[in-house]
């Protein structure tokens, strides 16, 4: 009996210790970018915070890498829109609050709805981060970082199916997400969300609808080896639908901008 007190002691005092770090590991890539104003500062120490990646013998390095992308998606973009908002402390408390909120109660799930809500997250937030920052880069830059986006996304979802064929369908949907990369680099705008300089483009809505859909849809073949039309029509109406709205917005906003 005293032994079991001794562990559950124990245990409570990791616990306690593991949020303290997590929250003073958010904290300190706050105070980094707030301070600094700068990107690379904050980046350094957020990779620097994954070291556990690489704390195993160097062969495992690849693989570890691998499961681990969708946490480093989440992270650095955490760290680029705490950068956008520079000036505004009350938006990066904001979203130091929701990083915190990613790291103790999300990140650590292993079921599979939460790891669809993990890939879709890192969906949202990669793919705005990236557009944030990436108006005056070449056209490659934002093709190779979508597709990223995608292949790891799509790979995370694909292994908690225990799906043969991940790797496959995984480089299949990084190049989807390639496809819009290029073409919202050629025809691009965001919704003004009210919050300092942060905005939403609208890829970022049609990129987290469609692996919304990609994910129901892969969803009913796995639970009935084919696709039931009941299982996809909401999501597929839905996704068209916002789709639809968006570009009717965007062609607006785009004829405003010509006649003036």
């Amino acid at each position: 009996m005293e032994f079991l007190q001794h562990s559950r002691r124990r245990s409570l005092v990791s616990e306690i210790v593991y949020v303290l770090l997590n929250i003073a590991f958010a904290v300190a890539a706050l105070i980094a970018v707030a301070s600094t104003n700068t990107l690379w500062v904050g980046v350094f120490i957020v990779l620097l915070g994954k070291w556990r990646i690489l704390a195993v013998r160097p062969h495992y390095w690849a693989a570890n890498v691998m499961a681990n992308m969708v946490d480093i998606i989440v992270s650095l973009s955490f760290v680029v829109l705490l950068y956008v908002a520079s000036g505004m402390l009350s938006v990066q408390l904001v979203l130091t609050a929701l990083y915190v909120a990613w790291l103790l109660l999300l990140k650590p799930r292993s079921k599979r709805k939460f790891i669809g809500w993990q890939a879709l997250i890192a969906v949202i937030f990669g793919v705005n981060a990236l557009m944030q920052i990436s108006y005056d880069w070449i056209a490659t830059a934002v093709v190779l970082g979508m597709w990223l986006i995608g292949y790891m996304t799509a790979r995370h979802v694909l292994i908690s199916y225990k799906e043969p064929h991940a790797a496959i369908y995984s480089l299949i949907w990084g190049l989807v997400m390639a496809e819009l990369g290029w073409i919202f680099y050629h025809w691009t705008f965001a919704f003004d969300i009210g919050i300092g300089h942060l905005q939403i483009a609208f890829v970022t809505v049609v990129a987290a609808l469609f692996s919304f859909l990609a994910e129901r849809t892969y969803a009913s073949y796995h639970r009935h080896h084919k696709i039931v039309l009941g299982d996809v029509i909401v999501p597929l109406l839905f996704t068209l639908s916002i789709i639809a709205v968006g570009a009717a917005r965007g062609i607006q906003l785009y004829g405003s901008a010509v006649g003036q």
